[in-house]
């Protein structure tokens, strides 16, 4: 047995542990309250995040240890942890370019009782992130913040969040960025839900008027928070590859099931250009997973991936709603529904389809910026 088989089978005897209990209370995963307590469980165990370094309380997984561990996470079909953001995210950019005092939030993070979210879209500048307007203006050893954030992804219900910030009016646009760490239960700290099409509120406002936090706060080097970001970024490789991987499994499923063998001609051909763009999307993730282990970058192929996963799902969800019919037309709960509501926003979170063609256009390709 290979150690990558070893560790998922270890996983695999966790969650077969703990999910019976967990589902015979909540029935679904829908409600906040389910995920956290499926979170809970697997902190307990030591699984939040398992390829962190040992050291800092992870279990130094492999990225193929860590590709065979989502598969299980996903043939168990369980929901997406709370905690992801500060696992896959913050997490390991404070342990690349915190400070002693910062990095004690890891605990934290491991243990499920610091939920991260990341304050990095506004109003006006979503995909364009240098654009942001939100400041924080220093008012000797305190940085007092003031602006609004949107689209925040868990901002309901996160404990802190890694804020970009401006903190140089007069600098150029990528510059005079900073991130802090800011607890989001400061005064002058408030949240508004933004409500789906499929009656969910996974992202919120949030608004700060007046916010102080201390000096200590600030991640990275002052006005240096457009690298900082990148750092972050960078550690959404992994990501990529997985939710490539928990896509093109469900198209496969999908081709086994047995509404294909009752689909009409026309029907089927669509599934099949699924499945055809599938293969070539998992293609693309072994690109990204080979130049990860190479140390090469994977900004190209992480692009490609994004923009092809994102029209994909969006397709996927379409062709189940067409082959459901008028059991998910009728019943807005009706998983397939809520997929299909769902999957409408797969083409704009994470950065538009249009802003990732261009970045192909002029990073991969060397296309010329259209004049202003």
């Amino acid at each position: 047995m290979s150690e990558v088989g070893a560790k998922a089978l270890e996983l695999r005897a966790v969650l077969e542990e703990i999910l019976p209990p967990i589902r015979e209370k909540y029935k679904n995963f829908d409600a906040w309250e389910a995920k956290m307590a499926f979170q809970c469980a697997v902190a307990s165990r030591g699984w939040t995040a398992p390829a962190w370094p040992v050291e800092i309380g992870g279990k130094g997984l492999t990225l193929e240890e860590q590709l065979e561990c989502d598969a299980e996470f996903s043939r168990f079909g369980t929901p997406q942890l709370p905690a992801v953001y500060g696992v896959k995210n913050v997490g390991p950019t404070i342990a690349a370019v915190g400070n002693e005092d910062q990095k004690k939030h890891l605990k934290g993070i491991i243990e499920a009782t610091e939920l991260w979210c990341q304050g990095f879209s506004e109003p006006d500048y979503g995909s364009d992130l240098g654009g942001l307007r939100c400041r924080a203006d220093l008012d000797g050893e305190t940085f007092v913040i003031n602006g609004q954030k949107v689209w925040t992804s868990i901002g309901m219900h996160a404990t802190h969040c890694m804020l970009l910030v401006r903190t140089d009016q007069n600098a150029p646009k990528h510059k005079g960025i900073s991130a802090l760490l800011v607890p989001l239960d400061l005064p002058g700290v408030s949240r508004r839900p933004i409500k789906q099409i499929n009656g969910h509120a996974e992202f919120a406002e949030m608004f700060f008027e007046d916010v102080r936090v201390p000096k200590s706060a600030l991640l990275g080097p002052m006005n240096e928070g457009w690298r900082v970001t990148m750092t972050t970024l960078e550690y959404e490789r992994s990501g990529v590859i997985t939710l490539a991987g928990a896509l093109t499994g469900a198209i496969n499923d999908l081709v086994k099931s047995d509404a294909v063998k009752t689909a009409s001609p026309v029907m089927r051909d669509r599934i099949m250009k699924l499945y055809s763009e599938g293969r070539i999307l998992n293609i693309m993730g072994e690109q990204v997973l080979a130049e990860a282990l190479g140390k090469g970058s994977s900004g190209t192929a992480s692009s490609l991936i994004k923009m092809v996963w994102s029209q994909l799902g969006r397709s996927l969800s379409e062709v189940r709603m067409d082959l459901t019919g008028m059991e998910a037309v009728a019943d807005f709960h009706h998983p397939v529904a809520q997929s299909f509501m769902g999957g409408r926003s797969n083409t704009i979170a994470g950065g538009t389809t249009e802003v990732m063609k261009n970045l192909i256009g002029e990073r991969a390709l060397g296309l010329p910026r259209e004049p202003k």
